[in-house]
């Protein structure tokens, strides 16, 4: 059982919507964070307004927090004298650590490197369908449903030393790096924030991003959505992209221009894997969902179903490591927040 130097167990509350604590903390996760602190009884916090939740503020030190709990500002910051860290179950932190919880000198703890496991596997898989063009080929066998000529197959149609470009390395761009070691693919990256030495280090040709675009053969696109990265692939880029090339998003939709994917897709000139769209569900008359070169999925490759445990997981050890005044292994800086999701 963690303790603090001084032999106190800290005080800690949950912090989040209902639906997010029925998901991602089951009883496993409950105990290994009792292990750690004192989880202060009562309902989870989704409303930081109501008396329960100034109860507990001013006595909790460290908040579990996770989807859907409500922004950490100056006002919460003042009902909860005793804060010292928040400890995050799922990734981006953006929508509750505010300004004041930098200026308090909060520590803030984050899951986004157990989220970025899921999306980065989720990646690497479209990467390798689409190489071997298994979702029209399906639907063209739905329909035939009789044997084509295998050994007419198009020589392009394949993973065989295809060229995948990385377009930023995330910590998701990162994994989905190190995921594709194993198969015979040129992998290439562009980030204006890493040095030759860095990409070397990651073992993959740091390019421009033109380069990257016209090259490729799948662009997989990993940016976080910042005011400098709205609409950065945008219509040019589009259209340097190799015909038949695939643009893969699990980053943002923001970060593409739609309307021009959606032209060149119709012309039938690319096709895209998009997990992610602006809006986050497309109107029903949008054409990129009439397109049979495109596939849209409902957001579904960061952590669901069992990839919750890990998040977990993570926030339980990150947890006992400040407990045990080791301090974090997944930080939140202040300074990288203009860099990160």
């Amino acid at each position: 059982m963690s303790v603090t130097s001084n032999g106190h167990r800290p005080r800690a509350a949950l912090a989040m919507s209902p639906g997010a604590a029925a998901a991602v903390i089951d009883d496993r996760a409950l105990k290994a964070f009792a292990e750690s602190c004192e989880l202060l009884p009562g309902p989870i916090l989704d409303d930081f307004g109501t008396a329960h939740a100034r109860a507990v503020l001013a006595n909790v030190e460290v908040l579990i927090t996770g989807w859907g709990c409500p922004p950490i500002d100056a006002e919460v910051l003042a009902a909860a004298p005793r804060l010292r860290a928040v400890v995050h179950t799922a990734g981006s932190i953006r929508a509750h650590i505010t300004a004041a919880c930098w200026d308090r000198g909060i520590a803030v703890s984050s899951a986004a490197a157990a989220n970025a496991l899921p999306v980065a596997e989720y990646t690497v898989a479209m990467i390798l369908l689409t190489g071997k063009r298994v979702f029209e080929r399906a639907r063209e066998y739905q329909v035939r449903r009789a044997r084509d000529n295998w050994l007419a197959t198009p020589r392009e149609v394949g993973n065989f030393g295809r060229t995948v470009g990385i377009l930023s390395a995330s910590l998701i761009g990162r994994r989905v790096i190190d995921l594709l070691r194993p198969y015979d693919l040129r992998v290439l990256l562009h980030d204006p924030y890493v040095s030759t030495e860095d990409a070397a280090a990651l073992g993959v040709p740091l390019v421009g991003l033109e380069e990257l675009f016209r090259t490729s053969d799948v662009v997989s696109v990993h940016t976080p959505l910042l005011p400098a990265t709205t609409g950065l692939v945008s219509r040019e880029l589009i259209a340097a992209m190799r015909s038949d090339a695939v643009l893969v998003n699990t980053a943002r939709g923001a970060v593409v221009d739609q309307d021009a994917l959606a032209e060149a897709a119709q012309q039938g000139r690319v096709r895209a894997v998009l997990d992610v769209t602006d809006p986050e569900v497309l109107p029903a008359s949008h054409p990129l969902w009439d397109c049979d070169n495109v596939l849209i999925t409902p957001h579904l490759a960061g952590s669901q179903g069992n990839e919750w445990r890990r998040l977990a997981e993570l926030a339980a050890a990150e947890l006992r490591r400040w407990a045990e005044g080791v301090g974090f292994a997944h930080p939140v800086r202040r300074e990288r927040l203009d860099l990160t999701a």
